[in-house]
């Protein structure tokens, strides 16, 4: 049953969204506070969810990819497109995340930090990447590109110099309410993911 083209379906996917949505953020705004940063903490929480979402989603896009070339399964293609724009959708929304945790918690900008250009470089390229893959629409270059994409992204990652960027504060903590806390919010954010890619899937198959 549709309303004006937009069954009902679809609605209570993206009512189940906003409220997901909301969710995430009544949850981070709950957030215990951490001995030196205090509240501000929060923030912290919010952008590392954020950006494991975003590497999570970009890992299943290269990995559905992939998949979907050897299987020739056209709907795992479907699912490394919608997984490549969750990641990317994620990874854009992370990096202002990121410039607010700087903000609150070292009282500045320091975007010479190397993650963060990294992280900024990515963004472009992935916008530039997702761009292309909509216009040319073909199974084999949307499997390499996603792969290739998030397989340089974690090399990089994993060799990119940390000034004053921790390399894992959350996981690297003793404090159990704390990895509780954030591994809850995570659970949250990748549902939403979840949520976001499905929404992108259905979409394209009514464009098709």
């Amino acid at each position: 049953m549709a309303i004006r083209g937009f069954t009902w379906a679809a609605k209570w996917r993206w009512l189940l969204l906003g409220i997901n949505l909301v969710a995430i953020g009544l949850l981070a705004s709950l957030g215990p506070a951490e001995k030196s940063l205090g509240t501000n903490v929060r923030v912290v929480y919010l952008h590392g969810a954020w950006v494991w979402t975003a590497l999570a989603a970009m890992v299943l896009a290269g990995l559905t990819g992939l998949l979907g070339l050897v299987r020739r399964w056209r709907f795992l293609t479907a699912w490394s497109l919608a997984l490549g724009r969750t990641g990317l959708f994620f990874w854009l929304t992370y990096l202002p995340l990121s410039l607010w945790a700087m903000q609150a918690n070292w009282n500045g900008l320091f975007l010479a930090e190397p993650r963060w250009s990294l992280a900024l470089a990515f963004a472009l390229g992935g916008i530039a990447l997702q761009v292309g893959l909509a216009l040319l629409s073909n199974p084999l270059v949307i499997g390499l590109v996603n792969s290739s994409y998030i397989v340089a992204l974690l090399f990089l990652l994993g060799g990119s110099e940390n000034v004053m960027h921790p390399r894992s504060p959350i996981l690297d903590s003793r404090a159990m309410l704390i990895q509780l806390f954030f591994g809850a919010l995570t659970v949250l954010t990748l549902a939403l993911g979840l949520q976001i890619s499905l929404a992108l899937v259905q979409t394209g198959r009514k464009t098709t």
